[in-house]
């Protein structure tokens, strides 16, 4: 599709000129944080900047399909995340995002492109050893409206030193409405470290997922 084939330009580009990341839509203020989620029914690249501790703006472009590539749609819009509420507990920290976007959606399923917001909200909670998020967001234009919501289970096999990379079992349950009603129940490895995570897996019926994030 040219429209992955633009998000991997995007993403190769700004990589090369890239330089402590959590598991958080945002990073510390003024930092830069890159993300990228990548099946076959949904890809997304988006970055953003930290213009302080609990707001930052930036850009995504994502694109979904059914999986016989019947149905697509392309979204690109200006993104603003705001951190709402965090609790610092003694061995945890807990997190309350909003997460909304605004631009234009385009699309085989209708002439020309719409204007689109996507408002949402994340809630997480985790532990050096034990990660859980659940998220809704809501792609609203006229007369193509759809949602993703999200679930995610995840727990550390081991303990590390802060400088040191951790692997993880993650187990995600997702519902794209675009591309189907039914839940994707997707397990991966991931990878966190201090500035990056990265995340390889494969859904039920096989099909590969790729996501990472990286903060500078």
């Amino acid at each position: 599709m040219k429209f992955t084939a633009f998000i991997f330009a995007a993403l190769i580009g700004l990589l090369a000129i890239a330089g402590p990341t959590h598991a958080a839509p945002m990073g510390y203020k003024n930092s830069w944080m890159i993300m990228g989620d990548f099946s076959k029914t949904y890809q997304e690249f988006s970055f953003n900047y930290a213009t302080t501790a609990n707001d930052a703006i930036g850009f995504s472009a994502s694109a979904m399909q059914t999986d016989d590539y019947v149905k697509r749609q392309q979204n690109a819009e200006l993104v603003y995340t705001r951190k709402v509420a965090r609790w610092n507990l003694p061995n945890a920290q807990a997190n309350i995002w909003f997460i909304g976007g605004l631009g234009s959606t385009t699309g085989n399923g209708f002439e020309g492109s719409k204007a689109m917001a996507s408002p949402g909200l994340q809630v997480d909670y985790e532990t050096t050893r034990f990660y859980s998020m659940a998220s809704a967001r809501v792609y609203a234009a006229q007369g193509a409206t759809s949602n993703i919501t999200t679930a995610r289970l995840g727990g550390s096999f081991y303990e590390v030193d802060y400088d040191q990379p951790q692997p993880w079992l993650v187990i995600e349950a997702r519902r794209m409405t675009f591309v189907s009603n039914q839940y994707e129940f997707t397990p991966m490895l991931r990878v966190i470290h201090n500035r990056y995570f990265v995340e390889v897996g494969a859904n039920l019926s096989g099909q590969p997922r790729f996501n990472f994030m990286y903060n500078y």
